[in-house]
């Protein structure tokens, strides 16, 4: 199992589109030592500037440094020539690669046949020898800031706005771009998906800030988890994905064991203080990197796993764990995660999950969570919240289910205030608060404000 990726706000020394805050690299692309000299000494003190002797050279580069903002190529050289390069770029699976500007440097012996191919081939630019520094220095700076405004602008186009990290589209952009580097170098890649169980109930239970805190913890564990080179994602309202190159079981053991340690020390809350049991399933594969395999499809696989039948929550440990599915063939770090003595083999662990909500309740999306109340609301009575316990310590036997409460009709209380049965609809009014809490908890701030000062006319 491998990591592979890259966090979008790594910790220092970078912006949230990941590129350096100093200088804009520029990769020069020529066979002449001469030339390569000169342009270091023409762009050297605005730019960083790396070089290559050929196309094949200046296409590892690549590969290797991706904060290479311009390519300054030739079009004549041996091995591999500038056309070669500008194919290879413009045909990579790698967005950035094949958006990024290109400026041909052409002389006496390219005629406009020449020109004309490098620009079929996709070449943004040309510069003719011989020109001045204010020439080369002109051309590296506009395209270099054109760079630098397009990668921001996709960058926050890409980024989850709560937790920093990658949202769904920009997580699986960059997977794609990780598997084809994988495919290129021979490397291994693996993916892992780890989701929230029951966000959605969680959320209309506790309301959207308990919600969001929750949310905030796990992406702050697992950005400070990962290394530089790894991707950290939110595809989903209590879902998030890693992309992790060369990463040992070991490693991804290690980050599992400090997110469920960190959930132990630090549940989220509810409005009363009391800790709130949370369940976080997560599953790895190492991907097989064959022709057919692209980000989606390991992101499918990965949700596969998810969807295997889960651990017995009744019959597990009343703690916040965490259970990791693993691909075949690769083994658990020692001590890593401690095991509940009722979960099976591929469970390294499970947690108590929230109270039940019947499914009749409305759910929520990413964005702005909104419920409607249905003409027939049906809550159940309210449940004392489970005190955490040591995690290797068995539950005590399930206790019987409680009677289920009857359900609770709006509408024919409606009609009976209506006809003037004001009586018998204020002897159900405790019991119609009571089932409406969790829905009222939904209101944003300014919501519930109008509600006090609606009820504070009423007195």
């Amino acid at each position: 199992m491998e990591y592979i990726g890259e966090v979008i706000l790594p910790s220092g020394g970078a912006t949230m589109d990941g590129e350096s805050v100093g200088k804009a690299r520029i990769l020069v692309v020529d066979d002449s030592k001469l030339m390569r000299k000169a342009a270091h000494k023409m762009l050297g003190d605005e730019f960083d500037v790396v070089t290559a002797d050929d196309g094949v050279q200046a296409w590892q580069t690549l590969g290797e440094d991706r904060s290479i903002q311009v390519v300054f190529t030739d079009l004549n050289m041996p091995h591999s020539d500038g056309y070669d390069l500008l194919r290879r770029m413009r045909g990579s699976d790698e967005g950035s690669l094949s958006s990024m500007p290109v400026i041909v440097v052409t002389g006496a012996e390219n005629d406009e046949a020449a020109r004309m191919r490098a620009l079929d081939l996709g070449a943004t630019d040309f510069i003719t020898k011989p020109f001045t520094t204010v020439d080369l220095v002109a051309r590296a700076r506009a395209h270099a800031n054109n760079q630098r405004i397009t990668r921001r602008l996709h960058a926050q186009a890409t980024v989850d706005a709560l937790t920093g990290l990658s949202n769904l589209g920009g997580f699986v952009e960059r997977l794609q771009q990780d598997i084809a580097y994988a495919r290129r170098h021979g490397a291994e890649l693996s993916v892992a998906r780890l989701e929230i169980v029951d966000f959605r109930r969680l959320f209309l239970y506790h309301g959207r800030q308990v919600a969001d805190a929750l949310v905030l913890q796990v992406a702050r564990l697992l950005r400070a988890g990962i290394r530089k080179e790894d991707t950290g994602g939110r595809v989903g309202l209590g879902g998030f994905a890693l992309s992790l190159p060369a990463a040992s079981a070991a490693g991804i053991d290690a980050v599992v064991a400090r997110l469920r340690e960190d959930l132990l020390a630090q549940p989220p809350v509810d409005e009363q203080g009391l800790p709130i049991p949370v369940v976080i399933a997560a599953a790895v594969i190492a991907a097989d990197l064959n022709d057919a395999t692209t980000a989606k499809s390991l992101l499918a696989q990965c949700e596969m796993r998810l969807a295997a039948p889960q651990v017995d929550i009744a019959q597990a440990t009343a703690a916040t764990l965490v259970r990791v599915d693993r691909a075949p063939g690769s083994e658990p770090a020692q001590d890593a995660v401690p095991s509940a003595p009722s979960v099976p083999d591929q469970v390294v662990a499970a947690a108590i999950a929230p109270p039940a909500v019947p499914e009749d309740l409305p759910t929520a999306d990413a964005a702005a969570p909104r419920a409607e109340a249905p003409a027939a609301v049906v809550l159940p009575p309210a449940a004392a919240p489970v005190a955490a316990a040591p995690p290797v310590a068995p539950a005590p036997p399930a206790a019987a289910a409680p009677p289920a409460a009857e359900p609770l009709l709006l509408d024919p209380l409606l009609e009976q205030l209506a006809a003037g049965h004001s009586r018998a609809v204020i002897e159900k009014l405790p019991q119609v608060i009571g089932r409406l809490l969790p829905i009222l908890r939904l209101l944003g701030p300014n919501q519930r404000a109008q509600l006090i000062q609606f009820l504070q006319r009423l007195g």
